[in-house]
């Protein structure tokens, strides 16, 4: 080698040093902004988006819709269903290095089940105790038999979180969440960004292909849109209908969907403070005329190109769980005046509260149009989500429109909204024979019988309509083709895990 190849190779040399290889930085394009992003607290579908990589669960769901292991390796019931036992993965750690053990476990659960802010309660209600067997197993003891639990520890109630972080910021542990997810937390600035980093000890940190993750909120689908197209977005989750074929037809974009077990709905304020005390909320002949009222075949056609799926229960008729003895009801005008003539009104002036995302402002003039004909002078009211939320937590609204993401398990579509003290019972409503007959139907390892009870609560929510339930739409993603591996997941969440950029 001569002195100027030797000259040459010193400087390249001493540029790689200099300059290390680009990060690669995976930009996703969200509907909404998050909540606060502790696991106990929170409630938004897209906070639930972000902790798919910031928090790993005792266990996951597949794409075929079952539960695999994560966190905990290998699972156990008693015989007669009363404890759970669960085998713990070795060797992992939480974001700020302590390690993860059973021990870890019980405390979030019991932290999930004793923090005043608490959104798990009712989720994990059935556990009278958990405690660590071992240093890597632990046994959940219940206070009656409840098959749901495994489905609930699949979500946000089996997000196991570092007891050390979670002590030192008690409620405010959503400022600088740690987990034991593949990506950890950098920073959060409200309706702007949330970023994320590869986190260089995760369990299977072999599959995690990019080094920051970055979610912006951006409810306008043609600005998200957009931003794909310029290079600005890599995903973007749950465009418009509108979009999907321009999506399929751009030679820089993969189009992708999957119809998922959520559903979309109205809550009506039945009992939650002051604004309760209104026509709608008192009389349910005024809650029927207002559903019958509205075409949902027409919605799903005008609104989501014929790919979303009309619907009156909280779960869809293409699903076991739905009572065909409950058929989704056709529009019938002339029926909504006759029940609005029978409760004293020939009009009624309803506040309805929406996310101002693009796909649910035009859903919601669609339906102000709709009952229109049957006497119903509706007000829309646009607002971003989280802010939504937490207004029906507080009570602060009438009539409001929100999505839910759906459960494998029916319980989680159904107990926690309408039992009397429900963790989402934003409507207040309270029916001791509902909160019966779902309790019981946590405590039967028998489909059938376990229907039998949904059928019946089915009919009873019906009649009460404290939920107004709309119809079913699939989860549909825009990908930049830079990025390889990902697959849309039926739950709707976005999992990185083998997913990377050029």
């Amino acid at each position: 080698m001569n002195r100027t190849t030797r000259f040459t190779t010193t400087l390249l040399t001493g540029a790689l040093l200099a300059f290390p290889a680009l990060s690669t930085e995976l930009r996703i394009g969200l509907n909404d902004d998050a909540d606060v992003l502790d696991p106990a607290q929170s409630r938004t579908f897209v906070g639930r988006i972000v902790y798919t990589a910031m928090c790993d669960k005792l266990v996951d769901i597949s794409q075929d819709m079952k539960i695999v292991p994560q966190l905990a390796t290998e699972w156990a019931w008693s015989e007669g269903g009363k404890v759970l036992t669960m085998k713990l993965r070795q060797g992992v750690k939480f974001q700020d290095e302590t390690p993860f053990n059973a021990e870890a476990v019980v405390y979030t659960i019991q932290r999930n089940l004793t923090l005043p802010e608490s959104r798990r309660k009712s989720e994990l209600s059935s556990v009278e105790k958990v405690e660590a067997t071992s240093e890597y197993e632990v046994k959940f003891t219940l206070k009656s038999p409840d098959v749901t639990l495994l489905a609930q520890l699949s979500d946000r109630a089996g997000v196991i979180v570092s007891p050390k972080a979670a002590k030192e910021l008690g409620a405010n542990f959503g400022s600088h969440p740690v987990c034991a997810g593949p990506f950890k937390f950098v920073e959060r600035i409200q309706q702007d960004r949330i970023v994320l980093e590869k986190f260089a000890d995760y369990w299977d940190k072999d599959k995690v292909l990019v080094d920051k993750v970055t979610y912006l909120p951006i409810p306008d689908t043609t600005v998200k849109l957009a931003n794909l197209r310029s290079g600005d977005l890599d995903i973007a989750e749950r465009i418009s209908a509108s979009d999907a074929e321009s999506v399929k037809n751009d030679p820089k974009l993969t189009y992708a969907d999957i119809i998922g077990p959520g559903y979309m709905a109205m809550y009506v304020n039945i009992a939650n403070g002051p604004r309760a005390d209104n026509p709608l909320g008192k009389d349910k002949r005024l809650r029927e005329a207002f559903s019958l009222a509205i075409d949902r075949e027409a919605i799903s056609q005008i609104v989501f190109e014929g790919t979303a799926m009309a619907g009156n229960q909280a779960f869809p008729p293409s699903s076991p769980w739905f009572d065909k003895d409950i058929p989704v009801p056709a529009r019938d005008v002339e029926k909504a005046k006759k029940l609005m003539k029978e409760a004293g009104y020939e009009t009624l002036d309803i506040e309805l509260q929406h996310a101002n995302n693009t796909t649910q402002t035009q859903m919601m003039q669609v339906i102000q149009s709709m009952v229109a004909e049957a006497g119903f002078n509706v007000t829309l009211k646009s607002t971003e989500f989280a802010t939504l939320l937490s207004e029906q937590t507080a009570g602060n609204y009438q009539l409001s429109r929100s999505d839910w993401s759906g459960r494998i398990d029916p319980d989680g579509n159904i107990h926690q909204f309408v039992t009397c003290k429900g963790g989402i019972n934003d409507v207040k409503y309270c029916n001791p024979e509902v909160d019966k007959l779902l309790n019981e139907a946590r405590t039967s390892t028998d489909d059938a019988v376990r229907k039998q009870k949904y059928d019946a609560a089915a009919v009873i929510l019906n009649d009460d309509m404290p939920i107004i339930y709309l119809g079913h739409q699939p989860y549909a993603y825009a990908i930049s083709k830079k990025v390889s591996g990902f697959a849309p997941s039926p739950d709707g969440m976005i999992r990185l895990l083998g997913v990377s950029k050029k």
